[in-house]
């Protein structure tokens, strides 16, 4: 039976509870959900036989972050925007803080816009989320 050589952080793992996002200047308080990434464009070089014997580095790639956040959050960044559109509201960073104790990590996904504002709303529901993208340049993960 392999054996847990890796302790936990103050007894307690990160959780969506330790979870603060500040966004555009503000908490945000109504966010159910965060995605955001980047990956780095890497390829394997060939020479003679079958496997690789080098490998190329391209561009830097930020993957698109989205939001989910409760409809009266989004109507209160909208009222921040200057003409009611949240691609119009300027670029922001977001910054994403865990913290457990007195373990603190921050993620600042960089010089983010707004591409877009759309509603999902379904017969039935009890609480409206609106999910929205964005675009940033890059994520500081220190």
């Amino acid at each position: 039976m392999p054996v847990n050589t890796i302790p936990l952080i103050n007894g307690k793992a990160y959780s969506w509870a330790s979870v603060q996002v500040l966004l555009a200047g503000g908490k945000i308080i109504g966010i159910t959900e965060i995605s955001y990434g980047d990956e780095t464009d890497k390829e394997n070089g060939y020479g003679q036989a079958q496997m690789p014997i080098d490998r190329g580095e391209g561009n830097y790639i930020p993957q698109p972050p989205s939001i989910t956040i409760r409809a009266s959050e989004n109507e209160a960044l909208i009222e921040k925007a200057p003409n009611g559109r949240l691609q119009d509201l300027g670029v922001f960073d977001i910054i994403v803080q865990y913290l457990v104790g007195v373990t603190k990590k921050t993620h600042k996904i960089r010089n983010c816009e707004f591409t877009g504002n759309s509603r999902n709303i379904s017969q039935g529901d009890k609480i409206i989320n609106v999910q929205q993208s964005m675009i940033c340049s890059h994520i500081d993960w220190k």
